[in-house]
């Protein structure tokens, strides 16, 4: 809960570094929103500056695709897009996953050999993404008007309950309830993580 910017871990005592430095200064809200990021900023050269001074022998940044790639002196990064619903998950959540290693090891990731082919929208920690109507009805079908435009889609409507959004992220019901958080608060820890299903599949790989 500290900041980052003054912490400084041990070197040699760490196998890996995980780490996933705020996206919003480059997520595609940015070419709405001008000020999106404005409160944290650039920490990627934090994350690298951890990773440096920890010596690991690998590590992995998970950020939007638009984020920069790591660098870190001494470790070849190979980045990977990874969406959700190829590890068996229920979402389109697409992110960059970037693996250092002194070798340049790739990041193996067994993918199943089908996943569905009409994937719920992201759960995103801005309050976009998965709508009421997509949630409990399940269907991605949207109305056209008269003129045979479409009207309407995934993230129309009200937003999705709490626990629609625990369920697409592929955690248990009831995950966040005792969570010290605001509602508010629950709905951006869950934005903000990596679905289940995607991080196992990363684990697995490491």
């Amino acid at each position: 809960g500290g900041d980052v910017r003054i912490f400084h871990p041990p070197a040699s005592r760490f196998d890996g570094v995980i780490g996933g430095p705020p996206c919003q200064v480059f997520s595609r809200l940015r070419h709405l929103n001008p000020k999106c990021g404005e409160k944290h900023g650039n920490l990627i050269p934090e994350y690298e500056r951890c990773v440096r001074e920890a010596t690991p022998a690998w590590f992995i940044m998970e950020n939007v695709p638009e984020a920069p790639v790591p660098s870190v002196p001494g470790y070849v990064v190979r980045p990977e897009l990874v969406r959700d619903v190829w590890c068996g998950g229920e979402t389109s959540r697409l992110r960059r996953l970037s693996f250092g290693t002194r070798a340049g090891q790739p990041l193996r990731i067994a993918y199943p050999a089908l996943c569905r082919p009409d994937p719920d929208p992201a759960v995103l920690a801005g309050g976009g993404g998965m709508r009421a109507s997509v949630a409990i009805g399940g269907s991605h079908k949207r109305k056209r008007t008269a003129d045979g435009r479409h009207r309407g889609g995934p993230c129309d409507g009200p937003r999705a309950p709490l626990s629609v959004l625990v369920r697409a992220q592929g955690l248990p019901d009831g995950f966040l309830h005792d969570a010290p958080l605001t509602a508010e608060g629950k709905r951006h820890a869950l934005g903000n993580g990596v679905p289940l299903a995607m991080g196992r599949a990363v684990a697995r790989a490491v």
